[in-house]
């Protein structure tokens, strides 16, 4: 439960390893997570509204002898694909992304989550309305949730159905984020400043980097976000080796400043976690409404959600929330209404 939202203590705050951002907000539609973030759901977390729109001028260029055009060709295209879907456009599928449901639903504005209750605030909300939960502490104690396990086999039978767990494999992309504490700020600050891009030779080396003097002010925390192959390799490295290289490319963006070294590093490793195996969901070209059709059908009793099953919205939190809202009405109607029947039509139908 909770999927890839998870707060942790790094440098005196709670920073998030997974989901950071509520995608989709301002838009025709109400965005269901932005509503109860900061909306009449109460929970009124503490968000703010990142700011992209100064990029072209704080992107910095890795010196080269063939020019610099195409190391800044490559980080913005990294940006523009790679930073939202954790893999390279020449595996995303184009009909799932163009136009991008989320920003053309629910808006193009994005909030970054920075309350120490933590983005999980959101999960706790909606499972304390279903489950058992301790009345002090609001932690939920409901014995039917299994954590920490991973299902290995299903079966079932028209009396019940059981569980194994242990290991299995699903494909997932990997999206990392690496906060860096420094003992003093050395970066710009101000009106434009939050984002800042390197124009590496090497596509997704140290590509997107942002500081967070705003969320956490007084904390000097930059965040710097790799994908894919950068994170799978930079999962198997020590964090050692990791916080040398960023900070060797810190001082390749700002030669002229004095960079200390970083004094702690928080390094994610989804990837390599067996409960997780990725961060979250991209489907590659060739997917269509065949294959969430067949992945969140029903197994006899068995009944599948999250938010790889959300065909307008995977990889988002809102797109787990909506999943769920999906299968439990799936669910329901063959409960309450007998309509067990569930059509998947043809791939080409």
């Amino acid at each position: 439960m909770g999927g890839r939202i998870h707060k942790t203590e790094f440098a005196g705050v709670n920073v998030e390893m997974g989901a950071n951002w509520v995608e989709g907000v301002n838009g025709d539609q109400m965005n269901p997570i932005w509503n109860m973030a900061n909306g009449t759901g109460g929970l009124n977390l503490r968000t703010f509204r990142s700011d992209f729109n100064h990029l072209s001028s704080n992107t910095y260029k890795q010196e080269m002898p063939g020019g610099p055009s195409t190391p800044v060709d490559m980080v913005v295209d990294y940006y523009r694909h790679d930073f939202q879907f954790a893999e390279p456009p020449r595996v995303t599928s184009l009909q799932n992304t163009r136009p991008l449901p989320t920003f053309k639903d629910f808006g193009d504005d994005v909030y970054f989550v920075a309350d120490q209750r933590g983005y999980e605030s959101v999960v706790y909300h909606v499972a304390g309305q279903y489950l058992e939960t301790d009345p002090e502490s609001g932690a939920i104690v409901d014995p039917r949730l299994k954590l920490n396990t991973v299902v290995r086999e299903i079966t079932y039978t028209h009396s019940g159905v059981a569980v194994r767990a242990e290991d299995d494999k699903f494909d997932m992309a990997v999206y990392t984020k690496i906060f860096l504490k420094f003992p003093e700020r050395f970066w710009p600050e101000g009106l434009g400043t939050e984002f800042f891009l390197y124009a590496s030779g090497r596509r997704g080396y140290y590509p997107v980097w942002q500081q967070l003097e705003k969320q956490y002010p007084g904390s000097n925390v930059l965040l710097v976000t790799v994908t894919d192959d950068e994170s799978r390799r930079i999962e198997q490295q020590s964090d050692k080796q990791t916080m040398a290289e960023a900070v060797e490319v810190l001082r390749k963006i700002f030669p002229g400043k004095d960079v200390p070294e970083a004094t702690e590093i928080l390094v994610p490793r989804w990837w390599s976690n067996r409960f997780f195996k990725g961060t979250f969901s991209n489907w590659p070209i060739g997917v269509s409404r065949y294959e969430f059709d067949l992945i969140r059908a029903p197994v006899g009793r068995v009944y599948f959600t999250g938010e790889h099953t959300s065909e307008k919205y995977n990889g988002y939190v809102h797109g787990a929330y909506l999943a769920g809202i999906n299968s439990a009405d799936i669910l329901i109607n063959c409960a309450k209404k007998k309509m067990c029947t569930y059509n998947v039509k043809g791939k080409h139908d």
